[in-house]
């Protein structure tokens, strides 16, 4: 399929660096057989920017904020930074870190993570103002 971006990590469903979202639900693919998903909506990081190649507002907060160094996390935690928005855990940078804590950082860009993260929510609430 030459889909890329998701990343196996431990495969054991602890790091979070496969994170995709299946029915608009983040789930770690590393645990999730794909005949699980048969006939529903997977949407890994490739489907995260326009068609026209435009970042999301979260791809490029991240890119902003300096939320990566390595990249390889990075896919997952913009797919979990996703859920985390569109579920409303962002009342605070305390929300957003435990509810983004299944996805792990070996280069420690948390800081960045969450700052994106916040960046993208109160740009959210300013529009819906």
């Amino acid at each position: 399929l030459v889909l890329t971006g998701t990343k196996k990590g431990c495969d054991q469903g602890q790091c979070g660096a496969c994170t995709v979202h299946i029915d608009g639900r983040r789930v770690v693919s590393c645990l999730t057989p794909a005949v699980q998903v048969a006939g529903q909506d997977v949407m890994t990081i490739e489907g995260v920017a326009a068609p026209d190649g435009t970042l999301h507002p979260l791809q490029q907060a991240f890119v902003d904020c300096d939320a990566l160094q390595c990249g390889y996390c990075t896919p997952g935690q913009v797919m979990s930074g996703l859920a985390c928005l569109a579920e409303g855990h962002t009342g605070t940078d305390s929300d957003i870190r435990e509810y983004m804590s299944g996805n792990l950082c070996r280069c420690g860009a948390y800081v960045g993570i969450t700052a994106a993260i916040r960046r993208v929510a109160d740009q959210t609430q300013q529009t819906e103002v």
